[in-house]
């Protein structure tokens, strides 16, 4: 009785025709499930976090004493940058637990899309619409690697929960 030889493959991914082995599929790789992030492309190597900005009201925030808006912050980021910075914003956006830290986005009502919004990571997890002050090292251009790039970002500040949001 001649021996049969049996090999075995394991394919992670999509599904894909198995040259030479008499099977072929052309059933499409399963859709992502809803609110998952975008798939890697070439354009962007990496999926990034799809928490959404929170509409929040930013009425009535106050630029702290001796502190800057988050606009000021983007106009003056060329002098600001590796300088100790004050600001208070209210969060619209909490990425919680990745690298180590919670990720913060702050909006104060100052800036245009594009100039209004500030990232701070943290140890600390506010709730979105907590209003906070936040005094850090103010850092520009941070490249995190695969995709992950901040303009402005302020990592570990000292970052204090000053109001709640009604979110």
């Amino acid at each position: 009785m001649p021996q049969t030889k049996y090999f075995y493959v394991i394919a992670l991914g999509s599904l894909f025709a198995l040259a030479g082995c008499g099977q072929e599929t052309s059933a499409p790789a399963p859709a992502a499930p809803a609110g998952s992030a975008a798939p890697m492309s070439a354009e962007q190597p990496h999926p990034m976090p799809t928490a959404e900005v929170a509409d929040v009201d930013l009425s009535g925030i106050e630029t702290p004493e001796g502190g800057v808006t988050i606009a000021e912050l983007y106009a003056g980021k060329a002098e600001l940058a590796g300088q100790t910075v004050t600001v208070r914003g209210k969060v619209v956006k909490v990425n919680a637990d990745i690298m180590g830290r919670n990720w913060v986005h702050l909006r104060d009502g100052s800036g245009a899309e594009g100039t209004n919004n500030l990232a701070v990571t943290t140890n600390q997890l506010p709730n979105v619409g907590d209003t906070v002050l936040v005094t850090g090292t103010l850092e520009s251009d941070k490249d995190f690697g695969m995709g992950y790039t901040y303009e402005l970002i302020i990592e570990q500040p000292e970052l204090t929960v000053e109001g709640y949001g009604d979110q």
